[in-house]
């Protein structure tokens, strides 16, 4: 069955079933625990009927990850400011990675796949836009490509490259992801108002639509990226 996930301002997160009236699932601060704003939710890692995972990010900078099939949590951070936007770069795979956007220019690509019991997952860190990164949208042809939304109207494209290998191990024995890298392939700004909306085509390889604040829908078209 389709399945919707939302987030609001009493922090919880839910999952509904268009079918019915009530969330199929609610995830909810403990009692006790102070509320934050959820502003942004993404399904991932559903390569099966019964694997489900929920990422969300929330204004105070914290990252939960909810594993849906054992409804627990499975991993959380902080990344120190307002999370604005959270993507896998595949929903419908096994967990491999997503990148968090946030306020203060600045996003993260995690990598999904090893999880250490106490370090968490690996990162990198990358500044854009000079301005709040309001989304980050990965290609449906190529998952290692991805773009960038900014609060100056910017538009970046970038490739990650994986590491020569992507785990490691730590000190207590226990494997650690380790993170790749970024490479801005192109940039250009082409509004004055911030981008807050955007999707590729998964037809068209390149073809893109995308929404800033100045009031505009705009349409275009990435060329070149098969090269990569």
């Amino acid at each position: 069955a389709p399945e919707l996930v939302t987030g609001g301002r009493d922090g919880c997160v839910r999952v509904w079933d268009p079918r019915v009236a009530e969330p199929v699932v609610s995830l909810e601060p403990d009692d006790g625990q102070s509320v934050r704003d959820c502003w942004t939710v993404a399904f991932g890692n559903s390569y099966n009927d019964e694997e489900r995972c929920v990422s969300a990010g929330y204004d105070n900078g914290d990252i939960k990850l909810f594993d849906l099939r054992t409804n627990t949590l499975r991993y959380e951070t902080n990344v120190a400011n307002g999370v604005t936007g959270v993507e896998f770069d595949r929903r419908d795979i096994e967990m491999n990675k997503f990148a968090v956007t946030t306020l203060e220019s600045k996003f993260r690509v995690y990598d999904a796949r090893t999880q250490h019991p106490t370090e968490g997952l690996a990162y990198l860190s990358e500044k854009a836009h000079k301005s709040t990164v309001w989304l980050a949208r990965h290609l449906p042809q190529n998952r290692d490509l991805f773009m960038t939304g900014g609060g100056n109207g910017g538009f970046n494209v970038y490739k990650y490259s994986y590491p020569s290998a992507r785990t490691t191990t730590a000190k207590d024995n226990h494997p650690m992801g380790v993170a790749g890298s970024v490479e801005l392939l192109n940039s250009r700004v082409i509004s004055t108002q911030p981008i807050v909306s955007f999707d590729w085509s998964p037809d068209k390889q390149g073809l893109c639509t995308l929404a800033c604040l100045d009031q505009t829908l705009r349409v275009y078209i990435v060329t070149k990226l098969h090269k990569y």
